[in-house]
């Protein structure tokens, strides 16, 4: 698979120029084990020397990911929900806490709580919603169940989701989930991050926000795998430096 990644190479030129910093993050959802997917993952982000930010699924995490992700400096934890069980109402996209329900505040304290107990100070306490969908009247009870930060999909509005709760979200998705769920179509997704990034330098969106790539390891074809592998070593070559997320929440 031949990608033209010239658009976004000129793109990049720009921010140079004008010394912009761009930083990025890379998050990848619905971690449960040690798997093959994961170890190429963790190769991938070795070579690039790209930290990667796992969002585990606590419920249904099993033992063999905490050494996984302990023995990986580059893989970093963070909470993806608690069980990634939808609990939308009938006709509505799915979302585990996108609607008020008994539990859902303390299922927000039990994801923590088990992460914690499993990887200590390793664990960046960023709350990643499910379907990256979210109901801000939970936010105060994200506050108190001790999360730093909460990320979902597509360009911040502000910075923080609530006091003392920043918001950083991804804006790279390279899979096609209403279709094939393979690779969705090079040339879009490149022309997409070069929209993202030009509304960014010319003060549509908040530029300070890093820039976010969204993979999920266990789904990957053998084209999602080169893609993600090729968009990160182009931002990086073009400037782009990684961003260390727990400094910023």
């Amino acid at each position: 698979m031949k990608i033209n990644w010239s658009p976004l190479k000129a793109e990049l030129t720009f921010w140079r120029q004008a010394e912009r910093p761009l930083p990025i993050w890379w998050r990848d959802d619905d971690a449960i084990a040690t798997t093959p997917a994961l170890s190429r993952l963790t190769q991938i982000s070795e070579t690039l020397g790209m930290p990667a930010y796992i969002a585990v699924i606590p419920a249904h995490m099993t033992p063999s990911l905490v050494p996984a992700l302990n023995d990986a400096p580059n893989l970093i934890p963070v909470i993806h929900g608690w069980r990634h069980q939808s609990h939308a109402p009938k006709g509505e996209k799915n979302a585990e806490f996108g609607h008020l329900r008994p539990q859902a505040e303390s299922e927000l304290g039990l994801a923590m709580d088990t992460l914690e107990a499993q990887f200590s100070t390793q664990l960046v306490k960023l709350f990643v919603p499910p379907w990256n969908r979210f109901n801000p009247d939970l936010l105060p009870a994200l506050t108190l169940a001790g999360y730093r930060g909460l990320s979902t999909y597509g360009p911040r509005k502000a910075q923080f989701a609530a006091p003392n709760l920043t918001q950083i979200n991804t804006h790279i998705d390279p899979i096609f989930w209403r279709g094939h769920r393979g690779l969705a179509d090079p040339t879009e997704l490149v022309e997409g991050i070069v929209t993202t990034l030009r509304n960014r330098r010319e003060g549509g969106s908040d530029a300070t926000e890093p820039l976010g790539l969204l993979t999920h390891h266990l789904v990957h074809t053998e084209e999602v795998w080169q893609f993600t592998q090729e968009v990160l070593q182009v931002l990086l070559d073009g400037g782009a430096t990684p961003a260390d997320i727990n400094a910023l929440l």
